[in-house]
């Protein structure tokens, strides 16, 4: 068992909501950042990695026609299919599968390609080869028409193995793709690249 995974069992064994996804302000205003950063208006399949209590998975999930959701703990995939089936008021959702995977050794090539992948407060815990293999993959595993958000806390902490600032500066160097939104706060950095250059005006057929 490694330092990462009995980091994580600790934060759960204290907390089904380690991080205060579910009422803290700056998450609730963070998810909606990302939300609306979100180029267009609905995807076909999306992915997002480390989906933790599965707060943004929610909210996801209605712009999605499909979503897969993973996380490393098992702790939290428990948790994210139960915060799914509260929000659905019966069980998880058809269109939505959340499961148990070490992203980036373990990838779902067989769910691709995406049209949406989401890279939330998960880079940091990476190290440099790991990083390398996760824009690899995305790389690889994007539609013709497909959108990278990645959205990270920036200040420094114990268990982060690379900055978010770094982090993003390797997506946006090693992924090929153009960058159409950068959100930049002393807490936060959210960017969001697509195969499709164009702006969201342009999309919409105003310019």
């Amino acid at each position: 068992m490694n330092s990462t995974t009995l980091y994580f069992d600790e934060l759960y064994r204290r907390s089904d909501d380690p991080w205060r996804l579910r009422e803290g302000w700056y998450e609730r205003r963070k998810r909606s950042l990302t939300l609306a950063l979100l180029p267009r208006p609905r995807y076909r399949n999306a992915f997002e990695p480390g989906c933790a209590n599965g707060e943004l998975t929610v909210e996801l999930a209605k712009r999605c026609d499909t979503l897969l959701a993973v996380d490393l703990h098992e702790r939290a995939v428990t948790l994210a299919r139960e915060r799914m089936a509260g929000a659905a008021h019966d069980k998880e959702p058809s269109h939505v599968r959340i499961e148990r995977l070490t992203v980036p050794r373990e990838w779902p090539t067989e769910a691709g390609p995406f049209d949406l992948i989401v890279i939330s407060e998960f880079a940091y815990y990476l190290d440099a080869a790991e990083l390398d293999t996760l824009a690899a993959r995305i790389a690889a595993s994007l539609t013709t028409d497909g959108t990278l958000l990645a959205c990270h806390w920036r200040r420094p902490f114990a268990e982060a193995l690379e900055s978010a600032d770094r982090a993003h500066a390797l997506f946006d160097a090693r992924c090929g793709l153009a960058r159409l939104a950068h959100h930049d706060e002393a807490d936060l950095l959210i960017d969001v690249w697509s195969r499709d250059a164009r702006s969201v005006a342009q999309r919409e057929g105003l310019l």
